[in-house]
């Protein structure tokens, strides 16, 4: 068989590609070849965000949700300029509402902050289309990116309806004030994103947003379990989850 040099490039190139990536991907958080359901004949849990909007709108400047993801996870800190790696952020919305009920003409809008961040879908869209398996779906329902995998195609970024995740265009490490040993950092040409502390998670914690709340607009839990907080918030209130008419299946809930 005869190959030209192109194709012997093209070969050797993703067998490189490959090579790395299977070398970085086994100590990275949450890659498990399987993951553990905690108590023995447990079925996999089903976590789910939901963001009591009304409570988060009282607090309109809090950013502690925002400051404890950075400190936890190795982000650069808030408002320097030279990246936008964001895995949570605030983003104002238009809410319609009628301020007379016997007027249902007389709709107006007003500002409604929300705190977004990944949906960890159902059927996450960015799962499907990211060449190298650097996304994957885990039993539990999050969505995870292992960084170190990632090949920086960014078709995860065109995939995502939600707009969830970052690209690290510059390396992120000279600009992070204070190093946290808890999770790996990342380095220039990799996508990342919110991970719901999965770190957290499997030593029995909360997300690190969700500790951080003071107002207690974040609960957090297993939405199978009908004695979870969370289930008893989704289901005791209205909530409205962010281009549900997608059918990705969003597990991020919010109420209004």
């Amino acid at each position: 068989m005869t190959i030209d040099r192109k194709g012997f490039l093209r070969l050797t190139g993703l067998g490189a590609a490959a090579w790395a990536a299977g070398k970085f991907a086994a100590g990275f958080p949450g890659r498990r070849a399987e993951t553990p359901n905690g108590e023995a004949g447990r079925a996999p849990r089903r976590w789910a965000l939901v963001v009591d909007s009304r409570k988060c709108r009282q607090s309109r400047d809090c950013d502690l949700c925002i400051r404890a993801c950075t400190r936890a996870h190795n982000i650069p800190e808030i408002g320097d300029p030279r990246h936008e790696i964001r895995w949570i952020r605030k983003a104002t919305f238009q809410e319609a509402f009628v301020s007379d009920p016997r007027d249902s003409a007389n709709e107006r809008f007003r500002d409604l902050p929300l705190v977004v961040l990944c949906n960890h879908c159902d059927r996450p869209p960015c799962v499907r289309v990211c060449p190298v398996q650097a996304t994957w779906k885990r039993d539990d329902g999050i969505v995870m990116m292992d960084e170190h995998r990632c090949i920086g195609c960014r078709y995860c970024m065109a995939a995502c309806p939600y707009g969830s995740r970052s690209f690290n265009f510059v390396d992120p490490r000279p600009f992070i004030r204070e190093l946290s040993s808890g999770y790996p950092t990342r380095t220039r040409g990799v996508v990342e994103k919110c991970s719901f502390c999965v770190e957290r998670l499997d030593g029995g914690g909360l997300p690190a947003c969700v500790e951080a709340c003071e107002s207690k607009a974040l609960v957090f839990g297993d939405l199978d379990d009908p004695g979870s907080a969370v289930r008893a918030a989704v289901s005791g209130n209205f909530t409205l989850r962010r281009k549900a008419e997608l059918g990705t299946g969003p597990e991020v809930y919010y109420i209004v």
